[in-house]
């Protein structure tokens, strides 16, 4: 978990902790999007049924694209950092010899 020390302290990264709170603030964001998206392709529907659906759909689909496009751009991060783990290992067993 994060510690308040951490931030004072450049043996530990603190992204990978808070790179999960962002995620989940992106998702809550696209939700939130999404309803309204959903609820003006609803409303739109009374005027055009034809743009109301698309409308409705285009939500439903930007909200899906939206989750795994947050989901992919937090593991990316995730993964460049767990490389820099990684690396770091290799580094300090090649020191050892």
């Amino acid at each position: 978990m994060l510690d308040f020390q951490d931030l004072f302290q450049w043996d530990r990264f603190i992204t990978p902790t808070i790179i999960k709170t962002f995620y989940w603030l992106a998702i809550c964001l696209i939700a939130l999007f999404g309803i309204a998206g959903i609820f003006s392709g609803l409303a739109e529907m009374a005027i055009s049924p034809f743009g109301g659906f698309i409308r409705l759909l285009s939500a439903i689909t930007g909200v899906v694209v939206g989750v795994v496009f947050s989901r992919i751009a937090a593991e990316f991060v995730l993964i460049v950092f767990r490389i820099n783990e990684h690396l770091g290992a290799i580094r300090d067993q090649g020191q050892m010899r």
